[in-house]
């Protein structure tokens, strides 16, 4: 089959801000955004109160990602009265916590040309606590540090799964894996043990049978702390929400006679725990998730989640905008490394490629009505590099047909793959057992999975040339029976409900 190309979103934002709009920012606030057409109205702003004495978090990117410009952020930072939490030079990125209120136009003024963007993360305090000293840039000898994977050569931990001839005992009930041809897929692989997927999530359970053979403790982290990497030995475990073990059970659970099989049951995994006990995934866990994945040079990670606190972040509000750039700069940096990334569309019924209003945010406190713009994005979802999944129910019920889901986003150019995502039996907590759960958060993991196999069959592969292939390997789906107030538009080769079609787990390994 003749590859076509990988989709190339239009970019959600400017590295380098200009003109009047972002003059005026940094002069009122000290923060910049990205500046609209002259021609777009501008998103409705959402002001985030940062009053004194109480503690706020902040994202700082740096002018230039490198370890100068961003210890020179570090200085400012202290000498605007606030405490460095964590530091990533890599991209030139600053978590910094502050109880003045005047802290992001004291931060700008101590930094100056260094500074290229400065902004509140939430609308709420933080509630982690702060580090009593400041933290120093991440390198070799300083605290909470941990030496880079080194990619271990074929072999080294094990090879490809035997071929599977005996399913565990609810196989028969994943009609999903059928669906994507999964189970025609391991025939020829169940993938390698060399290949590691991080599961950027609520955290795996530990001692769930179909799991523990397949989740690597010695790469796994809880980025919940403020934003630092947790390393501890139970950190990234599950706490409040077991939503991260069932998207690991769909990614990869073993094929050892017991439970149910992942997508790619001879896969590792990683638990890098982004989602806090409060259920809420800020851009700073998110900026260490992904850093985290390009360090240990992971292969594949999910993403069945948006960041908090907004559901569309927009790149003409100051705040907005740096958040949004310092998880789009992690993004890039893991991608570079090697890392592809697969991602949930979202459960609004949303057409991402025409956003007018959203009553969603900010989710941490009240939200309000606001109007948006083309500098909205969903993060990570709609950033370029990644994999944007929506999701697909059984209709009719009983058979291998399917439809979009009602609660799954969609949109032209916005949406890359679909998979199944509603009704998927995988594992959960309570018990070490098994239940259904629906979102595109369901879908996104099957699409993990099968980049892992992908990953396994063909090592060679770039992020991009994965992409590439997962496209063009889909099988093509029509838009089919349309959802009332959601109409299909495109075409049987690329549409709004499903992009260019069902994710295809035989292609993928053949």
């Amino acid at each position: 089959m003749a590859l076509r190309p990988m989709r190339r979103r239009m970019p959600a934002l400017a590295l380098a801000t200009s003109g009047v709009l972002a003059a005026a920012l940094v002069s009122m606030t000290g923060a910049t955004a990205a500046p609209t057409a002259a021609n777009e109205p501008g998103s409705t702003p959402v002001p985030i109160s940062t009053p004194d004495g109480v503690v706020s978090s902040y994202l700082l990117n740096a002018r230039n990602a490198n370890p100068g410009h961003t210890k020179q952020l570090e200085r400012a930072v202290e000498k605007a009265g606030g405490v460095v939490v964590q530091s990533w030079p890599q991209i030139g990125v600053v978590v910094a916590h502050a109880d003045v209120s005047s802290f992001r136009a004291d931060v700008a003024k101590a930094a100056g040309n260094k500074l290229e963007s400065v902004g509140a993360t939430r609308t709420v305090p933080v509630a982690e606590g702060t580090p009593s000293e400041l933290s120093v840039s991440w390198g070799p000898g300083a605290s909470g540090y941990k030496k880079e994977a080194k990619k271990p050569a074929n072999g080294d931990i094990g090879s490809e799964a035997t071929v599977a001839t005996v399913a565990d005992p609810r196989e028969n009930e994943q009609w999903d894996l059928q669906m994507i041809k999964a189970d025609q897929a391991h025939r020829i692989t169940e993938g390698n043990r060399n290949v590691l997927v991080g599961v950027l999530d609520s955290g795996i359970d530990p001692d769930h049978p179909d799991l523990v053979a397949n989740t690597d403790a010695s790469e796994s982290v809880n980025c919940t702390d403020a934003g630092r990497p947790d390393t501890s030995a139970t950190g990234w475990h599950p706490t409040t929400s077991d939503h991260g073990t069932h998207v690991a059970g769909t990614i990869a659970a073993a094929r050892n006679g017991v439970g149910i099989v992942g997508v790619a049951p001879n896969v590792r995994m990683a638990s890098v725990k982004v989602v806090s006990d409060a259920g809420y995934i800020y851009p700073e866990y998110a900026v260490c998730g992904f850093v985290w994945a390009g360090q240990r040079k992971m292969d594949v990670t999910n993403n069945s989640y948006y960041v908090d606190p907004f559901q569309f972040w927009c790149g003409d509000q100051p705040d907005q905008y740096a958040a949004m750039e310092a998880v789009r700069r992690a993004v890039e940096w893991s991608t570079d490394r090697g890392v592809v990334h697969a991602a949930a569309a979202g459960n609004s019924s949303y057409d991402l490629s025409n956003k007018t209003i959203d009553t969603s945010a900010p989710n941490d406190s009240t939200p309000i009505t606001r109007t948006l713009n083309d500098t909205c994005k969903k993060v990570p979802g709609e950033f370029d590099g990644v994999v944007t999944v929506s999701s697909v129910q059984r209709f009719p019920a009983g058979t291998m047909d399917s439809r979009l889901s009602s609660f799954s986003n969609r949109g032209l150019g916005s949406i890359d793959v679909a998979a199944p995502g509603s009704a998927i039996l995988s594992t959960i907590v309570r018990d070490n057992g098994y239940g259904t759960k629906s979102g595109t958060s369901m879908a996104s993991p099957h699409v993990a999975g099968v980049l892992a196999l992908m990953k396994s069959a063909h090592p060679g592969l770039t992020p991009a040339q994965m992409i590439d292939r997962l496209r063009a390997q889909a099988d093509d789906k029509p838009c089919g029976t349309t959802t009332a107030g959601a109409p299909c538009v495109g075409t049987d080769a690329d549409n709004s409900y499903f992009g260019e079609g069902m994710v295809d787990a035989l292609d993928a390994v053949s």
